[in-house]
């Protein structure tokens, strides 16, 4: 097992040791679970593809909410809405 000793910046920035990222690539998306005062990362590509598609699921929804209650979302009629859809 590694351990280290990190700092989070201002911005909410962390650095993992370089010991502990050799497997891990630029760009590579990685898991955040907090539970309690335990944080994991975890690989997102080695997720079952069900799971995967369950937590992006509940983070486009969870940042979809946080847009709605800033007011930054339109109103439409059901079939405008359709219509748009429609054309992505």
């Amino acid at each position: 097992m590694d351990i280290g000793i990190i700092r989070m910046s201002s911005k909410g920035q962390i650095v993992i040791p370089a010991s502990m990222r050799n497997d891990i690539t630029e760009g590579e998306q990685l898991l955040v679970i907090k539970e309690g005062d335990r944080i994991i990362l975890k690989p997102l590509d080695t997720l079952e593809a069900s799971v995967k598609e369950d937590i992006l699921f509940a983070e486009k929804t969870e940042r979809a909410f946080l847009e709605y209650e800033k007011g930054n979302f339109s109103r439409k009629k059901g079939a405008d809405f359709i219509d748009e859809l429609k054309s992505w």
